[in-house]
């Protein structure tokens, strides 16, 4: 393209100095079919960043606009007697304006087109836009679709609205250093989806002045242009779906990629602060899983061996209950093990202890 794009500007401007348009000398005619060589390849680079039906619907926006402002000028030249000079300025400025709005206002609406009933090479058109993919503000600080975008698991397009980049940018802004840095966090995770190769990122314009909430915004967002809002936020996630909006929630996706535990199992811990219940101790696994063992208050900062009792599964994430019997199950000094370590003690669970490896989702 760059090739082709390089012998066009080339083209135009020997033609304009062969044919030496407006009378210029030969090297100023030159100069401008330069010029207009280099407009029309910026055009047409911006042009081919937009989608067929935002193209179609601008064509035909322009049209109907041309129409009425034509129409309008046949009546303006019969009513009208007076200045012809006067007359034709008023008719040209109605041809200006109505194809102006008329191209702005079908380029805004084109995304509502249904090409794919045209059939043909429009049928294509009709489930584009499913492989959009909305991005807020949560998903990018939280980091991780970074890493499942570079792992290949995410096609189509990933869309920014601009009115999350905004958030994102006041949260960067903040005055309270926690924000800040999260926000910094989440600009520095676009810049390192922007340069993945493997998907195309687009910045989207579109705004909703009259609704003040970015989460609604986002679900509006979605609604117009038939796609997914990726997300890790709770709330957003249960009022898009009440919306008819659907989501990708990031942590649902963690949830389900996480291997079984087992009632029985053999899980070794590192004890870290007291539970709410009394005699039981709190454990966290590498993933963040929460563990909530027993019989475990004395054995605060040391890592143990427990079995596992029961797995609870909730909408939010999942919790680990075990129960420690020191009778049964080992305690290991603090020095010779890892303290977060999730791995069961092998030689005491048997085949199943390689299972347990992992397991869980904390509960966020």
């Amino acid at each position: 393209m760059l090739v082709i794009r390089v012998l066009f500007i080339l083209l135009l401007a020997g033609c304009a100095w062969y044919l030496r348009p407006f009378d210029l000398p030969e090297y100023y005619a030159a100069a401008t079919g330069l010029v207009f060589g280099i407009v029309i390849v910026i055009f047409e680079i911006q042009v081919r960043k937009t989608t067929l039906k935002r193209l179609f619907g601008a064509a035909f926006g322009s049209l109907l606009g041309i129409i009425g402002a034509y129409l309008i000028s046949l009546i303006l030249g019969r009513a009208l007697p007076g200045n012809s000079s006067t007359i034709a300025f008023v008719q040209l400025l109605l041809l200006l304006w109505m194809g102006y709005v008329g191209l702005a206002v079908g380029a805004s609406k084109g995304e509502m087109l249904n090409l794919g009933a045209l059939g043909g090479l429009f049928g294509g058109e009709q489930t584009s836009s499913q492989s959009f993919k909305i991005l807020d503000t949560s998903v990018i600080i939280d980091g991780r679709i970074a890493d499942i975008v570079e792992t290949g698991f995410l096609d189509g397009t990933l869309v920014i609205p601009q009115f999350v980049l905004r958030e994102l940018q006041l949260v960067a802004d903040s005055a309270d250093s926690l924000k800040r840095n999260r926000g910094r966090r989440g600009l520095d995770v676009l810049q390192r989806v922007q340069k993945m190769t493997q998907l195309n990122i687009q910045i989207l314009e579109d705004d909703f002045p009259n609704v003040h909430e970015v989460d609604m915004k986002l679900i509006e967002l979605a609604k117009v242009y038939s796609c997914k809002i990726v997300t890790n936020d709770f709330n957003l996630n249960k009022v898009a779906q009440l919306h008819g909006v659907e989501v990708l929630n990031i942590n649902e996706l963690a949830n389900a990629l996480k291997p079984v535990v087992l009632p029985g199992e053999i899980m070794r811990v590192f004890i870290l602060k007291e539970g709410k219940e009394y005699n039981q101790g709190v454990a966290y696994l590498d993933d963040g899983t929460m563990v909530v063992v027993d019989n475990a208050k004395k054995m605060i900062s040391r890592t143990i061996d427990i079995a596992v009792t029961s797995v609870l599964q909730t909408t939010a994430g999942k919790m680990i209950f075990g129960r420690f019997d020191e009778r049964v199950h080992s305690v290991h000094d603090k020095s010779n093990s890892d303290r977060h370590s999730s791995a069961p003690r092998e030689q005491a669970a048997g085949p199943h202890a390689a299972e347990a490896r992992g397991s869980g989702v904390g509960a966020s």
